[in-house]
């Protein structure tokens, strides 16, 4: 055997050494939540649950009375705040890659500038900013100040760059403005850019915690990772972890469900950046 068979096969086990160790506390996370609360603090290992039940997901689901709006409430937040994302990030990469005005590349300067400040710098600003607008306690608190996002107006700015010019010169003569083109031909074949960022958009929405903590004061407006959180410390500061752990589950599946969907469009825009 040859030093580069020896090399690969080394690199295989790296790999499906370093899978196996990633993989197995999402394994052990699934299978957790079909414990029992004993069999969990009881301490071990085991992937396979000595008595499965599905204890936990009823309690979640029939007894807690918020479980069911926290999920509504993440929804409704993570579905408005993509939609905003996804119109108006491209529009403002639209109009930095075509059109033509003053101001234009300061505009896209301070853009890049915005990238590079943490999100934890602006926290205080932004919740007196939005103590000052009343928006405290209010979903419009979460949407409003992440309906745009820099990194992905910069993402649609470097697509539409690329984007054949030939195309909307056609739609020009075919009697279409400015804003029919971009609406009815640059953004329909935006798809696997659109469905990139709404994928990470999406995921940011939904797993963001700090700023629904910080914002949202009733139970009944939290979203699910606040929810879950709360969860951890409402019997006399006991964890039920079987809960804990079917809720975190149940948080996972529309992520996959997302990504399962948009992956064709996901993986062509990786093939396009990778062709470029």
């Amino acid at each position: 055997m040859n030093k580069r068979k020896i090399l690969k096969y080394s690199l295989y086990i790296i790999l499906i050494f370093y899978a196996a160790v990633t993989l197995f506390p999402f394994l052990w996370a699934v299978s957790a939540s079909f414990k029992t609360y004993k069999e969990i603090t009881g301490g071990g290992l085991n992937i396979l649950p000595k008595e499965a039940t599905l204890g936990a997901y009823k309690k979640l689901f029939l007894m807690d009375e918020n479980f069911l709006r926290w999920i509504f409430n993440s929804f409704f937040i993570c579905i408005t705040g993509t939609l905003l994302n996804v119109i108006f990030n491209s529009m403002a990469g639209y109009s930095l890659a075509r059109l033509h005005f003053r101001g234009k590349n300061l505009i896209f300067h301070a853009i890049l500038v915005s990238i590079m400040v943490p999100g934890q710098v602006l926290l205080i600003p932004n919740y007196l900013i939005i103590k000052w607008f009343g928006m405290l306690n209010s979903y419009r608190a979460i949407i409003l100040p992440m309906a745009v996002n820099a990194t992905y107006i910069f993402m649609m700015r470097q697509f539409y760059i690329n984007f054949p010019q030939s195309l909307e010169e056609a739609a020009y003569i075919d009697g279409l403005s400015r804003v029919g083109t971009f609406f009815r031909v640059a953004m329909p074949l935006a798809k696997p850019a659109i469905a990139t960022q709404s994928v990470f958009i999406f995921l940011g929405f939904w797993n963001e915690f700090l700023k629904p903590k910080l914002y949202l004061a009733v139970p009944s407006k939290y979203t699910l990772t606040v929810g879950i959180q709360s969860m951890m410390s409402r019997y006399s500061g006991i964890t039920q972890w079987d809960e804990v752990m079917a809720a975190s589950v149940i948080s996972l599946i529309p992520i996959l469900l997302l990504y399962i969907v948009l992956n064709k469009y996901f993986m062509q825009s990786v093939r396009m950046d990778g062709e470029k």
